[in-house]
């Protein structure tokens, strides 16, 4: 079964995603510094500037002492290939204007290709193979999973959720921890596509929910799915018109996102509020048009579905540019940060606040990208260490190796021209995944590989807390 008739059948949907961009990226703002990977580290194309840069690692801002609010906006199937990073079209004015005021990661990785693999890991802080779940392609999650949502819960902080697709309705999982969980009205499930637009009705429904006092009025988390770049594409006539093709219609679905993100923030910077709030922006995975045979999303962990978009503008934090990979593995700690929390202890990744603040980025690789085995995805992994990224399909039954320095496009499989490279990459991925506990799907369904779902819906008895770091 090829690979893009499966994403075109079974497409699921997606949030802040990142393509391989073939645009040249433009000068950066001379106010924004960038930090780069150090000798030896993780490598990335260099970003051209016409004006002398800050210090790689900006002076350390003052950090608000009070706990902050924090609203997470994800963008389902938003590529990496943004303006503010090189993309020609200026299809996201508002975003792009609130990347010159941020800390924005020039090289995030959502944790997986698909939506209902990747908003569970931004939830848990914890790598979908390590937690309980159904073996659907629209998975559940079983309540012996820890959001962190029920963490701020318990502290009596408030917790709001409102979205675009049927898929996040009551019964999920998703919603585990939320005090108010909505979606907009008038929408129905198509396993196929998503027939609605719906970005108009969510920016209406946020601002509802922010003005309530009961959910704003003390300290607050809120998270925001926008769904429209997901497909159908449509034009709309907000926007330019920017042709005909797919990809054409993706940027003026961006386009039309982007406007109704930007009301919400426009109100949102009136309240009283805003001033002790930090705001995350990201995507669950990014989106295809072509590359690699595919189209849209899910299936396989090619950088293009793999890279997203990542925002953070926290009050008094000062605006830069942080070229390191990281891995949407650490939001949900940033997030418990933020908001003075302490981190879970079943967290996978760690705090990007302290860098956020302008603290020296450490190198955080391996990058790990995953695939859970689904009813109808095959499994996936692959890691990313400088140069390298493996991909092991199937647990093992083949091994691709890429240079994303000379090749970003992975069009070039290495792992026969480099022998050496691929066994020392094997012995890190094995390393690697040995500190991820991996939870096999429960529900008695027949999977991708026509195993069955056998796993179980919570431990047998206590884990040991492992993690990737």
């Amino acid at each position: 079964m090829k690979a893009t008739w499966r994403v075109s059948t079974w497409l699921a949907f997606g949030v802040l995603a990142g393509g391989c961009s073939k645009e040249p990226a433009p000068p950066p703002a001379p106010s924004v510094a960038h930090v780069k990977p150090a000798e030896g580290s993780a490598s990335v194309d260099p970003t051209p500037s016409a004006t002398p840069r800050k210090k790689a690692a900006a002076a350390t801002a003052a950090r608000p002492q009070k706990p902050l609010n924090v609203i997470l906006i994800t963008v389902d199937s938003l590529r990496a290939d943004m303006p503010w990073a090189g993309y020609s079209r200026e299809i996201a004015p508002n975003l792009s204007a609130l990347a010159k005021e941020s800390v924005v990661y020039t090289n995030a990785y959502s944790v997986s290709s698909y939506t209902a693999k990747s908003v569970a890991a931004l939830l848990t802080g914890r790598y979908p193979s390590s937690l309980y779940r159904s073996g659907w392609f629209f998975a559940n999650y079983a309540k012996a999973n820890q959001f962190f949502t029920e963490a701020l819960q318990s502290k009596g902080i408030r917790t709001i959720g409102w979205h675009g697709h049927m898929y996040f309705g009551r019964g999920k999982g998703l919603e585990q921890g939320f005090d108010v969980w909505e979606l907009v009205p008038g929408i129905t499930f198509d396993p196929q596509t998503d027939n609605h637009v719906t970005s108009d009705k969510m920016t209406a429904l946020g601002i509802e929910l922010l003005d309530k006092p009961e959910n704003s009025g003390g300290q607050f988390f809120a998270w925001a799915h926008y769904m429209d770049p997901h497909d159908q594409y449509n034009k709309h006539p907000e926007s330019p018109d920017f042709g005909n093709k797919g990809r054409d219609k993706y940027d003026s679905e961006v386009f039309y996102t982007d406007l109704w993100i930007g009301k919400l923030l426009d109100h949102l910077k009136k309240q009283p509020f805003w001033q002790n709030t930090a705001l995350v922006v990201s995507a669950d995975h990014g989106e295809a048009f072509g590359e690699h045979g595919m189209y849209r999303h899910a299936f396989e962990v090619w950088d293009v579905l793999t890279r997203v978009p990542l925002i953070i503008k926290a009050p008094g934090a000062e605006p830069r540019h942080i070229d390191l990979r990281r891995s949407a593995i650490d939001v949900a700690p940033t997030i418990m940060d933020l908001m003075g929390q302490r981190p879970l202890d079943g967290f996978m990744g760690k705090s990007l606040a302290k860098e956020v603040y302008g603290a020296a980025p450490e190198n955080r690789e391996p990058i790990v990208v995953e695939l859970s085995e689904d009813s109808h995805n095959p499994l996936r992994r692959g890691i990313i260490k400088d140069d390298y990224k493996l991909i092991v399909i199937d647990a093992g039954y083949k091994y691709q190796l890429f240079n994303l320095k000379s090749d970003p496009e992975e069009k070039q499989d290495l792992a026969k021209k480099e022998p050496e490279k691929l066994e020392q990459m094997k012995k890190l991925f094995e390393t690697t995944y040995a500190s991820i506990p991996s939870v096999e799907a429960y529900g008695g369904m027949k999977l991708k590989s026509g195993k069955m779902a056998n796993g179980p819906m919570a431990p047998a008895k206590a884990e040991p807390v492992s993690s990737v770091r």
